[in-house]
């Protein structure tokens, strides 16, 4: 199955609930007017896209459907494809030039990052690149232990310490591994603990600061890991991991398991940061670089 197929399959139910909406309004509308408009903007917020952004999108559409004279459904439906499309056109590519990089995999417990990360680092190893991962959420009993796992899966090393051990530390010895392994990237997984921001804070930067130290040159990429059945919670969790630090891009999990995918089109578009990576199943190949052409195909 190739990717977009895998796609369609993993959106089916924000597809279902998504489309279904649109054509419902489009079969009862009968021409292109002000409550048309009125009533698409309405079906954007129920699907999670987020007030701010379906305003911008239905305001653009609007403006495009007057300038160009559209008097088709078909033509504003493919009007409003292209709107969606421009707010996800930022640049999504991993920007790991250096050898070493690391990618440091922040997002609060729950949301799958451990296992985002063994597919990214599975994916990754499947381009030829050697991967170490450094198991520093060291305050979550089962994190280390599922990390493993996975790091054997995806056959990669994996750098760990006892539970309640300084992750700072563990990230230490993993940068000192990558170095002597000449391997391509250093992966680290966090702590996920946003309900004490402060400690999460400082933890955080406490990492930095030993990258920074150790790799200072260094290519990084921080990517937040979100929990796409979470909807508009998903969105504020960005805002809060944005105040702890520099966020390069988003991980969206469970996107097979939601009809609330139109949060990808609020996430990007208030923060401003691309979605790099979409998880559309369970198996550890189920992790895919993020297209926006596909991904509005997929759900419209």
């Amino acid at each position: 199955m190739g990717f977009f197929d895998k796609l369609k399959q993993g959106l089916n139910k924000t597809k279902s609930s998504f489309d279904e909406k649109i054509n419902n309004a489009f079969s009862v509308f009968r021409k292109v007017d002000e409550e048309l408009l009125e009533e698409l903007e309405e079906i954007l917020i129920m699907s999670d896209v987020g007030m701010e952004t379906s305003v911008a999108i239905i305001s653009k559409l609007r403006e495009k459907i007057k300038k160009q004279n559209i008097k088709e459904m078909e033509d504003v439906k493919e009007a409003l494809r292209e709107e969606m499309q421009e707010i996800l056109n930022i640049d999504n590519d991993l920007h790991l030039e250096t050898k070493p990089s690391v990618i440091l995999v922040v997002g609060v417990n729950g949301v799958g990052k451990t296992t985002s990360i063994g597919k990214i680092a599975n994916r990754l190893k499947r381009d030829g690149k050697k991967i170490v991962i450094a198991a520093a959420d060291t305050f979550r009993a089962a994190a280390v232990e599922q990390l493993d796992i996975w790091a054997k899966r995806s056959g990669c090393d994996i750098v760990k310490k006892d539970e309640g051990a300084d992750p700072a530390s563990v990230v230490y010895e993993a940068i000192k591994i990558t170095k002597e392994t000449n391997a391509d990237i250093l992966i680290c997984d966090t702590a996920g603990r946003l309900h004490n921001k402060k400690y999460l804070m400082d933890e955080l930067a406490k990492i930095q600061r030993v990258i920074d130290k150790e790799l200072p040159e260094c290519s990084k990429e921080v990517l937040l890991v979100l929990d796409a059945t979470t909807g508009q919670n998903a969105i504020s969790q960005v805002k809060a991991f944005k105040e702890t630090t520099p966020i390069t891009g988003i991980v969206l999990t469970k996107l097979d398991g939601t009809a609330k995918g139109g949060v990808v089109l609020g996430i990007v578009d208030e923060n401003k940061i691309p979605v790099k990576f979409i998880g559309v199943g369970e198996q550890i190949e189920d992790m895919e670089i993020f297209n926006s052409e596909d991904f509005v195909k997929a759900i419209l």
